[in-house]
């Protein structure tokens, strides 16, 4: 085989250089969509729109059928994204949409409205006698209520989300307590695990209080501890689990600006859980593996070379290796935009053969070990994609907001503009 002279590689190495030093943040968060949003259209079912919980990265055969209701949460909501944006066909984008709306009314197992975490795609069927899952009845719902604001014009669409929404028995998910129990399985009855500290559990308890159905007392918003915690002179609540915790929620609710009858800023809040978190990696993990820098950073919930794991710090958690997940900066976004933005340009620029996939970002890889992940998973690739909308657009806060029991709730809290 004939080889170039090593002038013209040089120059042809320039120019691939410059290439990806032109992409603009706008285009390689438009790029990051385009590809994401990909998995929760080709690995859902086209019948029941239950989204799969993990795939193949490379986007091939995959012949695995669980879904998680959580997944398909977040796949309403990017098909959605792809709807206004054009990325696909629009008409097969409603109807998908409208026909997964009709799925989990009409057929999807159900207990006074929620569902649990893993179910058959196909089926609607509950597997691995998974709970029935209070968060990830929220975060669908957090689809459910995003799409029938944006689809208001489909009456099919509007009425099938509230209805959906308004069977949700809230009450009775509080089991005679002030906060909301974890979840619910047909052997053992309730949890032993309340939803009492601060994290995720936001979006699900202004649900609750907002349903006009079933609704929780007000009071519940106060039941919940809020622990500070400090790191590198950094203070801010926060309960020691991985960045997750400080994005879901603020994946459909704005908090920006308001602050509740605490006075805290929880948008603000997540800017210094992200702050705290580069900072962990770039100062003290750096010390142990050097490829932790500016623009390479961030672990959280994912799969790992050991298993599923909630990794990541501060504090430690987990068996730290010098792997990155890309979700852990991609669903920070709109908190952190220069910090975060400069990993993802960094894994996409100069990480691509390890990192970059049909379905855009891998899940988790370690450039030390050369261990890649051979599975997206929806809710890292759901969370990138919302963030990086919202950071362009404000689109899913926007539409979700437009819920007016969504906005009773946070009314009935006592969240105000902080500048007012």
């Amino acid at each position: 085989m004939r080889q170039l002279p090593l002038a013209i590689l040089f120059v042809v190495g320039i120019v691939c250089c410059k290439l990806a030093e032109s992409r603009t943040d706008e285009e390689l968060l438009d790029e990051v969509e385009r590809a994401s949003i990909k998995f929760f259209w080709e690995q859902a079912d086209p019948i029941t729109g239950q989204v799969k919980d993990r795939g193949l990265a490379s986007g091939e055969n995959d012949p695995r059928d669980i879904a998680s209701v959580a997944a398909t949460g977040f796949g309403l909501t990017a098909l959605a994204i792809a709807h206004e944006r054009e990325y696909m066909d629009r008409a097969a984008i409603e109807a998908r949409v409208q026909g997964t709306l009709e799925y989990i009314y009409y057929n999807l197992t159900h207990v006074n409205g929620f569902y649990y975490h893993f179910i058959n795609m196909t089926t609607g069927e509950r597997v691995w006698n998974s709970e029935l899952s209070s968060i990830d009845t929220a975060l669908m719902m957090g689809g459910v209520l995003t799409v029938g604001q944006y689809f208001k014009n489909n009456s099919v669409i509007g009425n099938l989300s509230q209805e959906i929404y308004q069977r949700v028995d809230y009450e009775w998910m509080l089991n005679g307590t002030d906060v909301l129990n974890m979840g619910w399985n047909p052997e053992t009855g309730f949890l032993n695990d309340w939803w009492n500290r601060y994290c995720e559990l936001m979006i699900l308890v202004i649900q609750a209080i907002g349903s006009p159905t079933h609704p929780i007392p007000v009071t519940s918003w106060n039941a919940f501890s809020r622990p500070n915690f400090t790191y590198a002179g950094i203070n801010y609540i926060h309960f020691p689990t991985p960045i997750f915790v400080h994005q879901y929620a603020h994946a459909w609710i704005d908090f920006r600006n308001q602050v509740d009858n605490f006075t805290i800023d929880y948008f603000e809040n997540s800017v210094k859980a992200t702050r705290a978190t580069k900072l962990f990696f770039t100062q003290e993990m750096s010390t142990n593996f050097t490829n932790y820098g500016d623009n390479f950073w961030g672990l959280t919930a994912s799969d790992t070379p050991y298993g599923y794991d909630a990794w990541g710090g501060p504090p430690l958690q987990g068996k730290i290796d010098g792997s990155i997940v890309p979700c852990a900066a991609g669903g920070s976004v709109p908190f952190l935009p220069n910090d975060t933005l400069a990993v993802l340009h960094n894994l996409r620029d100069n990480y691509a053969d390890q990192a970059w996939t049909h379905y855009g970002f891998v899940d988790a890889f370690n450039p030390v070990t050369g261990w890649t992940d051979p599975d997206v998973i929806g809710i890292d690739v759901g969370i990138t994609v919302l963030m990086a909308e919202n950071y362009r657009t404000e689109f899913v806060w926007k539409h979700y907001m437009q819920d007016p029991h969504v906005r009773r709730a946070m009314d009935a809290i006592g969240f105000v503009n902080k500048d007012q």
